[in-house]
């Protein structure tokens, strides 16, 4: 699907300093320092229109949240969602997933979730994927040891390739669903992709997993 172009959004997003983290480099082993606390920190990468991450932080004030995304076009949706509601414990970064490492500091995220994330189907896009190995090692150096990477994805092949990834990069497995929607152990979330897949009659695959 074609990204619609938001007019003037990386513009907005730049003059946005309270919830746009504007040089992420910059807080590298202090992120208390933003956030005031020294709370755990859970990231979202590919956050999209936001709906995900806000609702997180709007249940889990004891909790930092940011969300990652690439595309301003995206980003800017996300920024007006969060601009209504009452969020202090939530910042939005504006930036490829690939400098992950020059943002976080070994052991400073407690938990990372991918949802929906572009499956790019065809094998020469496999390294772009991010649950590739190559995007694995970096979760590595940035997640506290035993802590999860939380993955949700309405595409099968998507979902068992990922999985395979994460089984022989040596992550351990700790919940698998086929069809998320009928676990009754698990307080989700739902994404804007996911809302619209699951009236659509789609299954919706999960899977735990830790280093």
């Amino acid at each position: 699907m074609r990204l619609r172009k938001v007019k003037h959004a990386a513009a907005t997003l730049q003059a946005n300093e309270q919830m746009i983290i504007q040089q992420p480099s910059d807080y590298l082993g202090k992120w208390y320092t933003v956030f005031g606390n020294h709370h755990p920190i859970e990231i979202e990468i590919g956050t999209g229109k936001g709906k995900f991450i806000i609702e997180l932080a709007k249940k889990h004030p004891e909790k930092n949240f940011i969300g990652i995304e690439k595309y301003d076009s995206v980003l800017i949706r996300a920024l007006e969602k969060a601009s209504i509601v009452q969020t202090p414990n939530l910042r939005l970064i504006w930036m490829d997933a690939e400098t992950i490492t020059t943002t976080f500091e070994l052991g400073e995220v407690s938990k990372i979730y991918l949802n929906f994330s572009d499956p790019w189907p065809k094998s020469k896009q496999k390294k772009r994927r991010l649950t590739h190995p190559l995007f694995l090692s970096k979760y590595e150096n940035i997640l506290l040891k035993g802590n999860r990477i939380q993955f949700k994805t309405d595409n099968f092949p998507f979902f068992m390739d990922s999985m395979m990834s994460m089984v022989e990069y040596g992550m351990k497995v700790d919940f698998i669903s086929l069809d998320l929607h009928s676990e009754t152990s698990i307080d989700n979330v739902e994404t804007e992709f996911e809302t619209k897949f699951v009236a659509q009659g789609h299954q919706i695959y999960y899977l735990a997993s830790h280093f």
